[in-house]
């Protein structure tokens, strides 16, 4: 599945190390099916674990969906915490929060030991009212966020004139998120993680799945591969194994536009977004550019027309006009791309509920990152059979999990 179109920013940024495929081991503890923020983040858990692993990806890592994600990190979801809480109950959806804001500060750990840290920098987020109506929602929100110790502000309309120079009724400010360059992240972390040992398969299709009574062999265009244990990290592709239930696959459009010389007033360069669904969202980058994205629709596939996908840029570049007319604004990357979301907004991380020995990472919703970082210690946790109190929240068994 194609899962974006047009010409990607953050392939730009990052010159990769050349690799050539590895000759196959005998036998592997784990192995990973794809390569991108999710695949990397636990191929890193596992072998940290100690664990002979290999990862597989038809494409090479980071080229799939994390070249097209926003490099966003916040401990915010799509859900907000008081709405959560009457989805799963009080406490699990604060611990979920908890779970989110503990693994940025992990991802910044990470982070430090790649090149150009990856490009992470800990930023605030602006969550404004996209309607005057919103403010009761965002109070609420705001009283839970506070209530359980999380560090945020609210502000009135004339606050967020004066921080951001943008007409809303108000906002929330969430702090010790992040943003991050996602490829450089993926792209680093394996060029760091081969050196440890993990052996990567890149341009490799898992072609045939053979179950026998106590492992698996894996037919790959590379050859026959031995493993005990197999990981999904596909993204938002269809999983070689299983069936993803309460998953909604749609597409969304950014646009990066040109370096700002001053893009003042933005208040400490927070990453924005808003309360309508589907919502628009801002951040900036390392060499003074916005990237915004948004205009969500329900179809699975981007669009091949560039006409159409020049169209949708153009409505982005005019909203993101109509908020900043104090700069001059063009857009010089335009793409669209697939992403998933869960019904549940939770994503899908264990094992699978009927068959020992498939494992899920799926990080769906706008917290992908996050998510995977929380999903692989789950998924390190199950595979080397320690308890982890935290797994029942995001677990493959629920009613919106895997089949």
């Amino acid at each position: 599945m194609q899962i974006h179109n047009g010409e990607l920013y953050w392939p730009t940024t990052y010159a990769r190390e050349e690799h050539t495929n590895p000759a196959i081991a005998p036998f592997y503890d784990v192995v990973i099916v794809g390569g991108g923020m999710s695949g990397m983040l636990t191929a890193h858990a596992l072998v940290e674990e100690g664990l002979k692993v290999a990862l597989l990806d038809k494409r090479k890592p980071g080229e799939g969906s994390s070249a097209a994600n926003t490099g966003i990190l916040q401990y915010s979801n799509d859900i907000m915490l008081h709405q959560l809480m009457k989805q799963i109950g009080e406490r699990d959806a604060v611990r979920f929060y908890q779970m989110c804001y503990k693994a940025i500060q992990e991802l910044e750990e990470m982070a430090q030991l790649l090149p150009d840290q990856a490009d992470f920098i800990k930023r605030p987020s602006g969550y404004f009212a996209s309607k005057k109506r919103d403010m009761k929602k965002l109070q609420k929100e705001y009283e839970a966020l506070k209530q359980y110790g999380f560090p945020c502000e609210i502000l009135t309309e004339e606050e967020v004139w004066t921080k951001f120079g943008v007409k809303k009724a108000g906002a929330i400010i969430t702090y010790e998120d992040a943003e991050i360059n996602p490829y450089k992240f993926v792209v680093g972390l394996s060029e760091r993680l081969k050196q440890q040992g993990l052996h990567i398969f890149e341009n490799t299709i898992l072609n045939i799945i053979e179950e026998n009574k106590d492992d698996f062999t894996l037919h790959t265009i590379e050859g026959i591969i031995k493993t005990k244990r197999l990981v999904y990290t596909t993204g938002y592709e269809k999983v070689p194994f299983g069936k993803v239930k309460g998953a909604n696959i749609r597409r969304t459009y950014a646009i990066v536009t040109n370096k700002i010389p001053d893009l003042h007033p933005w208040f400490e360069r927070a990453l924005l977004w808003e309360t309508a669904r589907p919502y628009f969202y801002l951040r900036t980058t390392v060499d003074n550019r916005i990237i915004a994205g948004g205009l969500d629709e329900g179809k699975a596939k981007p669009p091949k027309n560039p006409k159409h996908l020049n169209e949708k840029a153009e409505q982005l570049l005019n909203v993101l006009k109509d908020m900043l007319p104090q700069h001059d604004l063009e857009a010089e990357f335009i793409y669209g791309a697939s992403f998933g979301e869960s019904k549940d907004n939770l994503p899908f991380i264990g094992e699978h509920p009927d068959h020992r020995g498939h494992y899920y990472m799926l990080g769906y919703g706008g917290n992908g990152t996050v998510y995977s970082l929380i999903g692989s210690r789950i998924i390190a946790d199950l595979i080397m059979e320690r308890p982890n109190d935290d797994a029942h929240i995001v677990a493959t068994h629920r009613k919106y999990g895997v089949k």
